[in-house]
């Protein structure tokens, strides 16, 4: 099992100045990574994902700069391969493509024109005609969703191959597609035992496929709040996520949360790192004004003690 952890960290909506502020930050305490969720639609109001990713690639040096995860299935793969082929060259090749297949707001596919059944199998061909257009130069691609004939995507991401693929979800079909064609995985909403057990099935769908998971990375999505003590880190946590996602969060404080003094939001840690996990993305949840302060708290008293930098 990894020793150590990557920690990056995922920002919710703030205003412009606002928002490139806490990027600039979170590069300069040390977190490997910026991410961003992806909706079309939502409950709140959200940027859009790649567009929002690029403008952190170009206040920003190190950082590598993330999805968590998009949804494919919601636009034609052949467009979101110039995006994000554009995307990790302007970034100098530091994009990581996370994507799901989500579903839980099935408004956002009426929306954009996507039977809501057919989400998963348009991720899973998406993948593949993302990998040709950013490997071949021409690609030809016959599917059930996108065909084409001797078509070039220029210029070719930074990153041979394409950037990485992480594949987000927990059900039985996302882990089994993490195993089969994903560079990684990207979980949330699980305790650490599901956590381990999702691995094992990623691990039996890799080696049916006949594929090594060396280079896999391991990733949990975590909501974390941070503060002197667990009850009034519980409050805000609660509070907070409730809001929004209109729902109540209460009843899932303790099993998925990672609240309380740092001292507890390690211990809670260290059981995904137990599990086998070795990349964090950490959601900070605050009260208004608050990412910064969570952010500067998590930089002080977490990171230096799950960060693993090689």
């Amino acid at each position: 099992m990894p020793s150590r952890a990557r920690v990056g960290v995922s920002l919710s909506l703030h205003p412009p100045a606002v928002q490139w502020a806490l990027a600039r930050r979170a590069e300069a305490l040390g977190f490997e990574s910026l991410w961003t969720g992806d909706h079309v639609s939502f409950h709140l109001p959200l940027y859009e994902s790649l567009t929002l990713l690029a403008s952190y690639a170009s206040i920003t040096t190190r950082i590598r700069i993330g999805s968590a995860v998009y949804l494919l299935a919601l636009r034609h793969p052949t467009i979101v391969a110039k995006i994000t082929a554009t995307l990790d060259v302007l970034s100098g090749g530091r994009f990581v493509f996370g994507v799901g297949v989500g579903g839980e707001n099935p408004k956002e596919f009426e929306a954009s024109g996507v039977p809501h059944r057919e989400r998963g199998a348009r991720v899973d061909e998406g993948i593949e005609v993302l990998r040709a257009l950013w490997r071949d130069t021409p690609a030809t691609f016959k599917g059930r969703f996108t065909s084409f004939d001797a078509v070039s995507i220029d210029p070719k991401p930074v990153q041979p191959g394409g950037p990485p693929i992480w594949v987000g979800g927990r059900s039985d079909a996302a882990l089994a597609r993490a195993g089969r064609v994903g560079d990684g995985w990207v979980a949330y909403v699980v305790t650490a035992e599901r956590y381990r057990q999702s691995l094992e099935k990623i691990r039996a769908a890799a080696d049916r496929a006949g594929r090594s998971l060396d280079g896999f990375a391991r990733a949990h999505l975590a909501f974390i709040t941070v503060g002197g003590d667990f009850e009034t880190a519980r409050q805000t946590w609660v509070s907070r996520l409730s809001e929004r996602y209109s729902q109540d969060f209460g009843p899932l404080a303790e099993r998925y949360g990672v609240i309380g003094t740092p001292a507890q939001c390690r211990e809670t840690l260290e059981k995904f790192i137990d599990a086998g996990c070795d990349y964090f993305i950490l959601n900070p949840i605050g009260d208004p004004g608050q990412t910064g302060p969570q952010i500067e708290a998590i930089a002080a008293d977490i990171l230096p003690r799950l960060n693993r930098t090689a």
